[in-house]
């Protein structure tokens, strides 16, 4: 059975959303890499790289290239395995580290969509389309929009564990396998603090798919800032959101393996910790793993509680857009105009710039505060956040059911 023009439209729009937001978290996840060494040269009041540019040429560009030279290094490394090793799961392990990042951004709305259908009205005459072609060229910004969105992001992200235990254990080594324990412990304890965290979202929002919680965003506000509109119960929600928030934002950090939560790699204590055996490529997939769970992990938080690819600005996020903005008159192919088909690329460029200052974070936290002692680490996850997340869930759940 032949597809229509409408479903064909649809698969090549979903492929080319798919290689685009896998082209850009895999350009971030080497960029983030660079950019924590220059962020932690500046801190640490060093040079940091500033040598690797363009092959051949004495051009430099500050070192930007050191991300291409980085790769080049793991790929012609050495693969080595030590003789007692479980081969498959030794194997098996950075792939199960890299793989769940990857997946969970595929539920993460980046766009509030793009609306081609005059680009193809245009078209349809000279390449016979019908109006149900035409139609399908409103594309979603989502690769796939699941009602369970969120649900989906926590069953997928609680993947990773595996590969990092796995590790561990295949590796049949003393410091790999504490290091798998360690993490196993850990991701499992924040991973509890984190899933509270999201329920209050859920219960004032009534959603589950990513997209309409944003949508409520566009709408209400932002969750993670407290509106003082709505009156004392609006202001009391917004608090116990904000609060849901800075309790994901830290859990975050512990379910990425971050500073000041590395104890799965503390270099100190492990020598490097479940990836202490592996070298070459393996490595890099553990390595570049790190950082693109950074990336999905500051994608939910964004979409989440920082409304996705929203601006707290009325004009953006209702269009058409007014004929000045802070008394600038705006040119004429901008000023009053409906939604234009670019508009979904602006929208995008919000959301990765929200992303962008969220790696930042990361960053500038891994190079500011000390590690914890394991027993802090526990001590702060069993005794302080699950306590607060579930008592905030109460809080919420009263304040949604007495402001009707």
């Amino acid at each position: 059975m032949f597809l229509s023009g409408a479903d064909l439209v649809f698969l090549l729009a979903s492929l080319v959303k798919a290689a685009a937001v896998a082209g850009v978290v895999l350009t971030l996840v080497p960029g983030s890499v660079t950019a924590e060494r220059r962020i932690s040269a500046w801190i640490q009041d060093r040079v940091g790289p500033n040598r690797v540019g363009i092959p051949f040429t004495n051009i430099r560009i500050f070192g930007l290239g050191q991300a291409l030279a980085d790769a080049a290094k793991f790929l012609l490394k050495e693969q080595f395995v030590p003789a007692a090793v479980n081969k498959l799961y030794f194997n098996l392990a950075p792939m199960l580290a890299m793989v769940p990042a990857l997946v969970t951004v595929a539920v993460i709305p980046f766009s509030s969509g793009f609306d081609l259908r005059p680009i193809a009205a245009w078209i349809a005459p000279h390449l016979g389309w019908d109006a149900a072609t035409v139609e399908a060229f409103q594309i979603s910004g989502v690769i796939a929009n699941l009602d369970i969105g969120l649900l989906f992001v926590f069953a997928v992200i609680s993947l990773s564990v595996y590969g990092i235990v796995i590790a561990g254990w295949a590796s049949n080594s003393k410091y790999p396998f504490l290091g798998g324990i360690r993490s196993s412990a850990q991701i499992i304890s924040y991973e509890i603090a984190m899933g509270a965290a999201v329920v209050p979202v859920f219960l004032v929002t009534g959603h589950l798919n990513l997209g309409r919680i944003v949508d409520y965003q566009v709408q209400h506000g932002w969750l993670a800032l407290p509106s003082l509109s709505g009156g004392i119960w609006g202001i009391l929600l917004g608090g116990c959101l904000a609060f849901s928030f800075l309790v994901f934002l830290i859990a975050s950090f512990a379910e990425t393996n971050r500073l000041p939560f590395d104890l799965p790699e503390a270099e100190t204590e492990l020598v490097g910790g479940y990836h202490t055996e592996y070298s070459g490529m393996r490595f890099a997939l553990f390595f570049l793993g790190e950082y693109a769970a950074m990336v999905s992990a500051s994608a939910v938080m964004v979409t989440v509680f920082l409304g996705g690819w929203s601006l707290p600005l009325p004009w953006f996020n209702g269009l058409p857009m007014p004929e000045s903005v802070l008394g600038v008159a705006l040119p004429g192919f901008l000023a009053g105009q409906a939604v234009p088909w670019w508009f979904g690329f602006i929208s995008a460029g919000v959301f990765l710039g929200k992303i962008l200052f969220f790696i930042a974070l990361f960053i500038v936290i891994r190079w500011t505060l000390p590690r914890f002692k394991y027993d802090q680490l526990m001590s702060l996850g069993w005794k302080v956040f699950i306590p607060l997340a579930f008592a905030n869930i109460f809080v919420v759940a009263a304040l949604v059911l007495l402001r009707g």
